[in-house]
């Protein structure tokens, strides 16, 4: 019976599968976006997800347990200053999966995870330059 069992098994062993998503999340928190399938993007939402609450959480011990997964010094660092402030205000749902079609080899639907973009910014942002005036028309005497 399967009750109780959560998570795709993802076709590996499970030595195999924590040691792929420890990689998986360590590279989305460095490059802030990363391509695979849509399955394993899935299951990496998750361990992302609370990777990014271990980083709100900001104690030692959330430290400690950030890098019992990431394994990177410098990534942590990132995770508990960058992304912590960035998400300071936001309660759940850091990151999002955008499917981008198949894989070319094995016909795979592949998908993006990438963390949502920084809502200051983008507010910031949204003032644009002013449109040029048009020419004005001459007037036929």
């Amino acid at each position: 019976m399967h009750h109780g069992k959560t998570g795709s098994k993802l076709g590996r062993t499970s030595s195999h599968k924590e040691a792929m998503l420890r990689n998986m999340v360590t590279s989305v928190i460095k490059h802030e976006r990363i391509r695979t399938t849509d399955m394993k993007a899935k299951e990496l939402r998750k361990l992302a997800d609370k990777m990014i609450t271990l980083g709100k959480r900001g104690t030692l011990h959330a430290r400690r347990q950030a890098l019992a997964v990431v394994r990177d010094e410098d990534m942590v660092s990132k995770l508990f200053g960058e992304l912590t402030e960035r998400f300071r205000e936001r309660e759940g749902g850091y990151t999002r999966i955008v499917k981008t079609g198949y894989r070319f080899g094995d016909n795979a639907p592949v998908s993006i995870l990438e963390f949502i973009p920084d809502e200051k910014k983008k507010e910031k942002a949204k003032p644009k330059a002013k449109a040029k005036p048009k020419a004005k028309e001459k007037t036929a005497e």
